[in-house]
């Protein structure tokens, strides 16, 4: 397998844990997916059954401000690599976002519904996935939501859980919206189900993240909880956080089409506890 953003909190976990695959992770300096020669040079060096792409321009804020960048890497590059792919017969996977919907919901998305996004970010991103599907070919595009893994974030640093804990040692005040409902989802579980989706061998749109729906007041509190620390948090609308992007106010995706492959991601409180476990072994 040909892995693309390898060191990120997701590109990670897919080393770690696919440990049966033969992989190849080229760094962005050696292979920037942005340069469709490059891409092609390392494909015809590996000579992988199957590529997957977990390199974005993911900082949604700078999005904003950045939309040329953005569309030339969430979605011209991608469209590229998948081009690439159909020529030399590998299987292609990319990594898609839950903000390709405005949030005006009550429920969990699922793959039918129809994606509205409200940033730059997600309508790159939504692009992505169009040029990537209209290619009817082996491809994979699967949507997840509020990733948080074992390596700090290149955009965000150390994971939302971390920033909790640390405002909690240093006695801060802990502000948290309780408003915005995502699924936010542990990098090791998802790293897991991409494997399940890449040898199902059924090619399409998917929706893989952790069960149930959550506000982020709520993840940190259970956060909080299984760190075993009593530590009070302060609830606050998500219009008082100032942000350069609009983000959805309700994210939350439902994994219907990997229930039906019998592909289970566990719920949202257990991503919180195998991190937990994990930050302290693979640290």
């Amino acid at each position: 397998m040909l892995l693309f953003g390898g060191s990120g909190q997701l590109g990670t976990e897919i080393r770690r844990r696919w440990s049966d695959v033969q992989i190849v992770a080229p760094s962005s300096s050696e292979v920037n997916i942005e340069d469709a020669d490059a891409v092609a040079r390392a494909l015809d060096a590996a000579s992988p059954d199957l590529v997957v792409n977990c390199a974005a321009f993911h900082n949604v804020d700078r999005c904003e401000v950045e939309p040329e960048r953005a569309f030339a890497v969430n979605a011209l590059a991608v469209d590229r690599i998948a081009a690439l792919c159909d020529e030399r017969g590998c299987a292609f996977m990319t990594i898609s976002t839950d903000y390709v919907f405005d949030g005006e919901t009550n429920r969990p998305y699922v793959e039918s519904d129809a994606p509205h996004p409200i940033s730059v970010y997600g309508t790159s991103k939504l692009a992505g996935e169009l040029l990537v599907l209209r290619r009817r070919s082996r491809t994979f595009v699967v949507r997840t939501c509020g990733v948080y893994g074992i390596r700090a974030s290149s955009s965000k640093g150390h994971t939302f859980i971390d920033r909790v804990l640390a405002k909690a040692a240093a006695g801060e005040e802990i502000r948290i919206v309780d408003d915005v409902i995502a699924s936010p989802t542990y990098a090791g579980h998802l790293a897991q189900a991409l494997q399940q989706i890449a040898r199902s061998g059924s090619y399409g749109l998917y929706h893989a993240c952790a069960a149930g729906p959550v506000s982020w007041y709520d993840f940190a509190a259970e956060a909080l909880r299984q760190h075993g620390v009593e530590y009070p948090l302060t609830a606050i609308h998500g219009a008082e956080w100032k942000a350069g992007a609009r983000r959805p106010a309700f994210s939350a995706l439902e994994s219907q089409k990997l229930h039906a492959l019998g592909i289970d991601i566990p719920p949202w409180q257990q991503g919180i506890h195998d991190y937990l476990r994990d930050r302290v072994v693979f640290a």
